[in-house]
């Protein structure tokens, strides 16, 4: 009687270890394919991460390669036509200072090597503005001209840089949404527990796209 009680109790102990355990599998079972799912989304936002980060890399770089070959080229890839005519009369500003220093530089060059010469046939050929300056004004007036020609070369470097940077600048902003859908919506939110409790609930829209996040409080 006795062995027959123990052999009862053997078989429940079995029978209540493989049913829990058959439980665990199956429980055990949703939470791995969550973590696949979990992890397949994070590898394909990564990926369309880096994939968008590349895109945006590329269109700057290809720009700002047109804006440093030909100014305004980089805009007109970035779609920014309006901009030419700003980049072009912005860089026409030392291209013609330059232009003056040049001219007066070489008027007053020759001046003065024609007043510096022993010789006076060449006295003649100064320009008439020149003919009431000495000799050292000239010589002045000259160096002023030469600094004036540096300089405007310095700034037609620094302004192509500029446009370089504005079109590498829109080429980064180009894949931006900023368009008029971009919205954030809060609505009243009525929960359906035992205790009932007003909340709101905050919706972002990008674009046309489907809420993106909604945050309940």
């Amino acid at each position: 009687m006795c062995a027959k009680t123990l052999r009862q109790c053997f078989f429940l102990i079995l029978l209540f270890t493989s049913t829990s355990s058959l439980f665990a599998q199956k429980e055990s079972k949703p939470s791995d394919k969550k973590t696949q799912i979990t992890f397949t989304k994070d590898s394909s936002q990564q990926s369309s991460i880096k994939d968008t980060s590349r895109k945006v890399r590329s269109i700057a770089g290809k720009a700002s390669l047109r804006s440093a070959i030909l100014p305004g080229l980089g805009q007109v890839y970035n779609k920014k036509y309006w901009k030419v005519p700003i980049v072009y009369g912005i860089l026409a500003i030392p291209v013609s200072t330059f232009s003056y220093n040049s001219t007066w530089y070489k008027k007053t060059r020759f001046a003065y090597s024609a007043r510096s010469d022993a010789d006076t046939t060449n006295d003649k050929l100064i320009a008439p503005e020149l003919q009431p300056l000495a000799t050292a004004s000239l010589k002045l007036y000259r160096n002023e001209f030469r600094k004036g020609m540096d300089f405007s070369i310095l700034g037609l470097l620094v302004l192509w840089g500029l446009n370089v940077a504005d079109a590498a600048v829109d080429g980064h902003l180009k894949t931006f949404d900023i368009s008029d859908d971009l919205s954030m919506r809060l609505k009243p939110n009525l929960s359906t527990g035992r205790n009932g409790q007003m909340g709101l609930t905050a919706s972002f829209h990008l674009g046309k796209a489907k809420p993106v996040k909604s945050t309940s409080f």
